[in-house]
């Protein structure tokens, strides 16, 4: 067991504010972790540099960026009932590969997420695995299915405390019961994350619509099939009052809808996936199932769009939706494949080629994209007193990760570390890498290797008892103060 972790000379992604800044520009800085958190600082504004202690794990981080703990809103970790494409305990390695330290576990499950004991399965997974805190979605209808509401209330009071809800797979497509769910989470601050797809325009649908779908005799998914989902949700929202997540955004149109709601004041946030902001339509040419993803890969056109719309901070997450297929689903015909991609470990290679390169994002714009904002709007406990940090700053959590943004390497199987295969960045020069990943103090990535899944459910069980510890006492306390003010 590691007595702490220092971390020394790392460059600060919240330093880096300026869009295409060369990192040496910010000053290095030197973080101690101890006991889940980051407990001093060193080698600022002529601090003297912190020097290592006995037992403590040496991290030079020279040429290394330091950000707070990427979350993941949009993982499809598949346990239960899927464990041949993923589990809870494979899905968070990849997470942790990826410098992921939260995810959001997406409902298509076998019991589907939909009702408190099975919200609070996944969570326990997590909990007990230790590479990733997992914060379960709920199901918005019953099954999936698009007839009833869930059992929202009580998933949102359980154990798991669910506040994202969502049918993703499906649209939750008709209209009076969307307005239903959105009455109701607004009633504890949840959001709804809508996958938006008319089902009825969208039928057998195989890609995007257009010239090419025509050419390769693929059925079309048009771009208006998204876009006025979009459309009818965010005036609900609108008329709700509540808060509205749409997830994969990926068509220029949808860009100009969520525009139009963000300036009429909607509570309105929206995702894009790293794999609409590079590739294209044209890759279906090649009738590689790695390809076949929904929403469906869009023009280029499109992919220009979106990247402006991050630019713009229109669009406010980015979001994997790392959705892991075994080979035989993804091996086969197109139209016999299934859809989706897996996306944890190339997540940040990608986000550095099409955000920080081209200068659409700078680093410090880079961490609120895959870190502070999906965080605030899963409404994660953020800061000193919660469970993920609002910056790398004494007494916060020490959810760390340590990116090297030099270098290019070919990104292959030896990078993935999940049950599944199916990415479509295989064979691709990708630049950067994760080189380290800190959850709750304790390294899950070490200079590129994860670490045992042993040491690591140690780690994990000891943090996890220090926290019930804590609740304990705190409550105590309450307990006391309420006993003292009665006799008061």
């Amino acid at each position: 067991m590691t007595h702490g972790i220092l971390i020394r000379g790392a460059r600060l992604a919240a330093d880096l504010v300026e869009r295409g800044a060369d990192i040496t520009g910010a000053p290095q800085v030197d973080l101690r972790v101890a006991d889940g958190r980051i407990v001093e600082r060193g080698g600022v504004a002529g601090e003297p540099r912190l020097e290592p202690r006995d037992g403590e794990r040496v991290i030079e981080a020279d040429g290394l960026v330091a950000f707070t703990g990427f979350v993941d809103l949009h993982t499809h970790l598949r346990e239960p009932g899927f464990e041949q494409s993923e589990t809870v305990l494979t899905g968070t390695r990849a997470a942790a590969a990826g410098g992921f330290t939260t995810v959001f576990a997406m409902a298509n499950t076998l019991p589907v997420q939909d009702t408190a004991g099975v919200v609070e399965q996944v969570q326990a997974l997590g909990d007990a695995a230790g590479y990733a805190t997992v914060r379960p979605i709920g199901a918005v209808t019953e099954d999936l299915a698009g007839e009833r509401l869930s059992e929202i209330g009580a998933m949102a009071q359980s154990r798991a405390q669910v506040r994202v809800f969502s049918d993703d797979g499906k649209c939750v497509h008709d209209p009076l019961l969307m307005r239903r769910a959105l009455e109701y989470v607004k009633t504890f601050d949840g959001v709804i994350a809508q996958h938006a797809q008319d089902p009825r325009l969208t039928e057998g649908s195989q890609m995007n619509e257009g010239a090419l779908s025509s050419e390769l005799g693929l059925k079309g998914w048009p771009a208006v099939a998204e876009e006025s989902i979009i459309a009818r949700d965010v005036l609900l929202a609108e008329h709700v009052g509540a808060r509205l997540h749409i997830c994969h955004l990926s068509t220029a149109g949808s860009v100009e809808v969520i525009r139009w709601a963000k300036a009429r004041g909607i509570q309105v946030t929206a995702e894009v996936t790293p794999h609409h902001l590079i590739l294209t339509e044209d890759l279906a040419r090649s009738y590689d199932a790695r390809y076949k993803v929904n929403p469906p890969l869009r023009r280029e056109e499109d992919v220009h769009a979106l990247r402006q719309a991050v630019a713009d901070g229109l669009i406010d997450i980015v979001a994997t939706d790392h959705a892991p297929h075994p080979v035989e689903a993804k091996e086969c015909e197109w139209d016999s494949a299934a859809f989706g991609m897996v996306g944890l470990e190339s997540a940040f290679p990608i986000a550095l080629l099409s955000l920080i390169q081209p200068g659409h994002a700078s680093w410090a714009e880079l961490e609120a994209l895959l870190s502070q904002k999906p965080a605030e709007i899963g409404r994660l406990a953020v800061g000193a007193d919660g469970e993920h940090p609002s910056a790398l700053d004494i007494g916060q959590p020490a959810d760390i990760v340590l990116v090297d943004p030099e270098g290019v390497s070919v990104f292959d199987t030896a990078r993935l570390h999940g049950l599944s295969t199916n990415s479509p960045f295989l064979g691709m020069e990708l630049p950067g890498r994760v080189a380290h990943t800190i959850r709750q103090g304790y390294l899950t990535l070490a200079d590129g290797e994860l670490s045992g899944t042993e040491l690591v459910a140690e780690h994990a069980s000891a943090r996890n008892a220090a926290a019930r510890n804590a609740a304990a006492q705190h409550l105590n306390a309450q307990n006391l103060n309420a006993q003292n003010g009665a006799s008061a």
